[in-house]
């Protein structure tokens, strides 16, 4: 595909997000940024929660795992249903309870300003990290398809993607991003379907067919309890896919926006259970996609990729499928991407406005405050534009990884405050909230880096989250007060 033709696509793409960012954002105010004045319908906020989850890493590397783990990943796709439902049973009503904009306020109420700084803190590192990650690998897709064909340097390249979502975020905000979203989860599930579609028609494979030759093939695996030490264990993976859903949903401002911009508990409730379950049909289309990836490179002779998650866009873009693919291929990858990043932006600018600057608490004029709120959304983004120029430039995968990995370590801290809280009666010393918050995670790091030495061979994987999570709690339990909170859950 050529650059001239992707720029037409992008162009009409955005043109629509533009168009449905001008039609919701008009009359808006700070109320209708942060929670859309909490008349968002529960069914559009599902819908578009699996874009935002699913994000452009996802689109891509969830095919690739297929080769090395089988259809594993399913085991941890269960554990997410798990922890959809503590998110709506026991999270959503605390959450409406205490009527939260920033769900980060209920530690202020729960424990003190310290509790509560520290963990928006986590939220703003983590959030800042993993967008920029994602808009970082968008960005580099389109510098090497169209940028790159006209000398047009990175920095330029960042700086238009990011442009590109503040231009329909700044005025709308979440009121925005319900719509929007929608459309870009519809684009991406069409560009995975449609891939399906192809790659089986290439292979003269009936539907009945293809789910035969996926259901017999060695990618098909699903259930592995033979080897309690592998990653791909799976009590390890159910426990894990429960826990990280409860921290990067349930605690999560970027994931829970969307939800507290429902009209209600009940509507905020079903959403949640709509869009836990659709994860499971979702998820095994990703997989059998993968599968079929390989099935079909097996068949006609293409040498794999040294990355497992170049061969998607390897064989999507490079004339082995239809042109339309290509189209679709690209249209897939940019939705999911801005479906994730959009939001995020609007959750950090929410979250750096409510928790750290404290705006909505300042005796101040509204404009005033709506003035403050602006100024953020644009701090926010050229932060984000940033830290992507500064991955780019270090180049080396490994160290991005690191970074990467050292984000999803932040919401162990957050795991361990919202539990003791929750489920305990204790107030707690909360000026030494901090460094409980700062030592669980370098704990965690070590443990995970020595767990083969220490624990006769066993590998932590993504269970060191509740490994995190735990010693956060230890720690509380420590600085707890001889009397009990008097602050309502």
């Amino acid at each position: 595909m050529s650059p001239h033709s992707i720029i037409i696509i992008l162009i009409s793409y955005f043109s629509l997000l533009f168009l449905i960012s001008f039609l919701t954002s008009r009359k808006s105010d700070n109320k209708d940024f942060f929670i859309g004045s909490k008349k968002s319908p529960w069914y559009l906020v599902a819908f578009g929660m699996i874009g935002a989850s699913l994000s452009g890493v996802t689109f891509i590397s969830v095919p690739g795992w297929v080769g090395a783990s089988q259809f594993s990943y399913m085991q941890m796709v269960l554990g997410y249903l798990i922890g959809y439902f503590i998110i709506a049973q026991v999270l959503l009503p605390v959450y409406y309870k205490l009527n939260l904009t920033s769900i980060y306020t209920y530690l202020d109420q729960r424990f003190g300003k310290v509790s509560y700084k520290t963990g928006a803190s986590y939220f703003l590192i983590s959030r800042v990290i993993g967008a920029s990650f994602r808009l970082f690998l968008v960005a580099n897709v389109l510098q090497m398809t169209i940028f790159s064909a006209y000398n047009i340097p990175f920095a330029v390249t960042v700086s238009i993607t990011i442009l590109l979502i503040w231009l329909y975020t700044f005025k709308g905000g979440i009121k925005t991003i319900v719509w929007t979203d929608t459309l870009q989860t519809f684009f991406m599930l069409l560009a995975v379907g449609l891939s399906v579609y192809y790659i089986s028609d290439g292979m003269n494979l009936s539907f009945k067919q293809m789910v035969s030759v996926i259901s017999e093939s060695e990618f098909s695996r699903v259930w592995f309890f033979d080897n309690p030490k592998a990653g791909t264990f799976f009590l390890k993976q159910i426990l894990s896919g429960a826990f990280i859903t409860i921290v990067m949903t349930g605690l999560d401002q970027d994931m829970m926006q969307k939800n507290l911009s429902c009209k209600n508990l009940k509507d905020a409730q079903k959403n949640m259970y709509w869009y836990g379950s659709a994860f499971v049909p979702v998820n095994l289309l990703f997989l059998s996609l993968g599968a079929l990836l390989f099935i079909f490179a097996q068949q006609n002779g293409i040498i794999l990729p040294e990355k497992a998650d170049d061969l998607f866009p390897l064989i999507a873009t490079k004339g082995y499928l239809s042109p339309i693919v290509s189209v679709f291929f690209m249209l897939g990858l940019v939705a999911a991407a801005y479906s994730s990043a959009d939001s995020a932006l609007t959750s950090l600018t929410t979250s750096f406005t409510i928790d750290i600057l404290e705006v909505p608490d300042k005796n101040i004029p509204h404009k005033q405050k709506e003035k403050i709120r602006k100024l953020v959304h644009i701090g926010v983004s050229v932060l984000l534009g940033i830290v992507i120029i500064i991955f780019n430039k270090v180049n080396n995968d490994s160290v991005i990884s690191t970074l990467f990995t050292f984000a999803g370590y932040t919401y162990g801290p957050l795991l361990g405050l919202y539990t003791f809280g929750l489920f305990t009666k204790y107030a707690i010393k909360d000026k030494y909230v901090w460094i409980v918050c700062l030592l669980s995670p370098v704990v965690s790091l070590l443990l995970n880096q020595y767990s083969s030495q220490l624990f006769w061979g066993y590998s932590f994987g993504f269970e060191i989250l509740i490994v995190n999570g735990l010693l956060t709690f230890a720690g509380l339990f420590f600085i707890k007060r001889k009397f009990n909170a008097t602050i309502s859950k």
